[in-house]
């Protein structure tokens, strides 16, 4: 029964929620007032949920209010609105508002609203001082109390009748800010405010100025008092006396300061006054500052004063200010309007000036050592002038230039620069240096003892004529050169070679090699070189000639190659010629004995087969033997049979010997044939046999083989006969 009764009450609870259907249309936000909100104004944020329902019934809406994405307000009612409210607005509400709804687990959000509160609070002021001294620093504190940073303050110094001194400061964590500000000389009474501003979306927003807060300024001493005795009316060699004073409520720490523009001229400290005294001089015409210090407090006074000219400063005049030496000079020493002075006359040196005579007139004899600077100086009632410095110049006569190649050698290569100096021993610079070649002038240079040219255009006839000219202002005029001959080296050109004969030489005969070139200078150096896996020089010679022939004796076989000559003079560039290839052939004589030596032992060979053949035909039984002419002697090494095919032609014994090179060599030009020390060669010949018993014409090979003897000399080479000879592998 209870568990019937448990089930009826589960269906009526789902039927019950079953009925109880709700939907969000939407959710609403507003402010209140509408539009910009002033600040210090109340402001409301209001929060509606539109919901349609299947039937009255009692629903929990769970209210939150977000802020620049951050809560700030949350409620929980049964009632479709909810109000956030802010009784009093501050700058810092000025933001993005969004509202969101939550329902019997559905959520809904707001769109989002953007409210602004326009002005911020007034800010407070207060200094740390209401009276301070020149040199001292004030502190201020500028404090936005209800405002949220970050804020930025903004400091101001009012000054009577000028501009205010603003400082700028950026507080991301604070509402306030401090500044401090040096009293300087002359702020006798100041004011100081300050307004904030923070960064809003349409811009900035800016707070009213704060109260202004008065600060009273005391000197510690006061502006110094400068003057001077005579007071006017100076005059070059009058006594002249300043008098700097001030006067302080402290002493200690004082400093007076006294100077002429940038030159401190005297200074005391602890002192109220300060003096300073000299004869006056034009010179002393100018500004001068008196200054009183102490601490970081600096007080100036300024005072012109101008002093007249006693007499004007002496001239010095010279006779000649360019002359030769052991010429007489006379300097002269005088002032405009004014006779009696005490005169001298000096030299100007780097080590100080040199007193030559207390008098208004200077008579010498001058040598080179006498060139420099020289002035005068004037004295008048303790009051010495200076005249302006006089250069004179004393001139040693230049001697006769010597003209030389600067590499040493007197000759160029064609089309390479010539560069040629100029050069005098004695003479008082500057010295004017002018190059000839032939009559014409080419170049002018002023310098201290020589001077260089450059020629660049060099001719094949540019063989001379080249000369310079030197003076200076001595009296005694130009000096010449001797002239210079210059040899033009013409390089070697197209170097080729020859030979008699050409090509083919034989073994034991003479050749002839000859260099030629096509252009150079003489001497030339001609080299033959023959070219093997390295260079091998094999004569060389300096002729006065543009070519030179090589006698070479015996040829040998050794001496095939490939030769080139090379030549150069003293335009230092070596030209190779084209190589040619000689080949060292054998004499008709050895031909000979090679040939004579080769049929002895072909027929040798013949007869040895010839017998070996009538011995095999006895013992043969019967008819029916086959006779072929594969049947050899099975004893010879290397056989080698051959049968080609019947043509109706019959050839005895011929055969080819090849015969490579060195296989054979000539006995020394001067020595008859070693045969004790000559080498071994086997050749193979081929040697054809006749069959009686078989077809007229038969042909059949056999392998013989003979000795040639080696000798140490030059190899053996036909190389137009059919014979051709194998070295044996054994």
């Amino acid at each position: 029964m209870y568990l019937a009764l448990l089930v009826i009450f589960l269906q009526c609870s789902e039927l019950h929620a079953e009925g109880k259907v709700f939907t969000f249309n939407g959710v609403e936000i507003k402010v209140e007032p509408h539009g910009k909100v002033k600040n210090g104004a109340p402001m409301s944020i209001i929060c509606h949920a539109d919901i349609s329902k299947n039937s009255d019934f009692q629903l929990q809406y769970n209210f939150t209010i977000f802020k620049d994405r951050k809560l700030v307000f949350m409620s929980i009612s049964d009632k479709e609105d909810a109000r956030y409210e802010i009784p009093v607005a501050k700058s810092s509400d000025t933001g993005d508002y969004e509202c969101r709804v939550k329902a019997d687990r559905k959520l809904v959000f707001s769109r989002t609203i953007y409210v602004w509160v326009a002005g911020m609070t007034k800010p407070i002021l207060t200094a740390d001082k209401k009276e301070v001294l020149e040199g001292e620093v004030v502190k201020l504190r500028c404090e936005l109390p209800e405002e949220v940073p970050p804020l930025e303050f903004f400091f101001r110094k009012i000054k009577t009748n000028s501009e205010p001194i603003e400082k700028r400061v950026a507080e991301q964590n604070q509402n306030f800010s401090e500044m401090e500000y040096f009293v300087e000389a002359g702020d006798n009474i100041l004011q100081f405010d300050c307004f904030g501003k923070r960064q809003v979306r349409s811009g900035w927003d800016s707070s009213q100025h704060s109260n202004k807060t008065l600060v009273t300024v005391k000197e510690p001493f006061i502006r110094p008092t400068l003057i001077t005795r005579p007071s006017n009316n100076i005059t070059e060699g009058d006594q002249i006396e300043f008098e700097c004073s001030t006067v302080a409520a402290q002493m200690r720490g004082i400093e007076i300061i006294f100077q002429k523009n940038r030159t401190i001229l005297n200074s005391v400290r602890d002192k109220k006054f300060l003096k300073y005294s000299t004869i006056a001089t034009q010179e002393d015409s100018g500004e001068y500052l008196c200054k009183v210090e102490q601490g970081a407090v600096s007080k100036t006074t300024k005072m012109n004063v101008f002093v007249s000219e006693l007499f004007p400063k002496p001239t010095l005049s010279a006779s000649m200010t360019k002359l030769d030496e052991s010429k007489d000079l006379i300097l002269n020493c005088s002032i405009n309007s004014l006779r009696r002075a005490n005169f001298s006359i000096l030299r100007k040196s780097s080590s100080g000036d040199i007193l030559l005579k207390k008098s208004r007139v200077l008579a010498i004899k001058v040598n080179v050592n006498d060139t420099g600077s020289y002035t005068c100086k004037a004295e008048v009632k303790g009051i010495v002038k200076e005249s302006k410095p006089v250069r004179i110049s004393v001139y040693a006569p230049v001697s006769k230039p010597t003209l030389s190649v600067v590499s040493g050698s007197p000759e160029v290569v064609l089309g390479k620069p010539l560069q040629l100096i100029c050069h005098s021993v004695m003479g008082t610079p500057p010295i004017t240096f002018t190059f000839y070649k032939g009559d014409e002038i080419k170049k002018n240079v002023t310098n201290d003892t020589y001077a260089t040219f450059l020629d660049e255009d060099i001719g094949l006839n540019d063989n001379g004529g080249y000369k310079c000219d030197a003076r200076n202002n001595h009296s005694s005029g130009v000096k010449t050169s001797n002239i210079l001959n210059v040899t033009v080296i013409v390089p070697i050109r197209d170097a080729s070679l020859g030979s008699v004969p050409y090509g083919e030489v034989e073994v034991g005969s003479d050749t002839a090699f000859l260099c030629s070139v096509k252009e150079g200078s003489w001497p030339i150096d001609f080299k033959f070189f023959k070219k093997t896996d390295r260079e091998v020089l094999l004569h060389e010679v300096r002729e006065y000639s543009d070519r030179t022939i090589w006698h070479k004796k015996t040829m040998k076989r050794k001496d095939t190659g490939t030769y080139y000559c090379m030549a150069s003079n003293r335009a230092s560039v070596d030209v190779r010629s084209r190589p040619i290839t000689i080949s060292v052939i054998l004499a008709a004589w050895q031909k000979g004995v090679i040939a004579a030596f080769v049929l002895t032992a072909m027929a040798g060979a013949g007869a040895v087969a010839l017998w070996w053949f009538l011995r095999k035909k006895k013992k043969a039984k019967g008819p029916s033997m086959e006779m072929s002419g594969s049947a050899l002697a099975p004893n010879l090494t290397s056989e080698k049979l051959t049968r080609p095919p019947s043509d109706g032609n019959y050839y005895s014994g011929s055969g080819y010997i090849e015969d490579n090179e060195n296989h054979m060599k000539s006995t020394d030009e001067s020595k008859g044939p070693d045969l004790e020390s000559a080498e071994v060669d086997y050749t193979e010949v081929e040697v054809s046999t006749l069959d009686p018993h078989r077809a007229p014409e038969q042909k059949g090979t056999e392998t013989v083989y003979s000795e040639i003897r080696k000798t140490n000399n030059d190899s053996v080479e036909n190389r137009h006969s059919r014979i051709y000879g194998h070295p044996d592998a054994t």
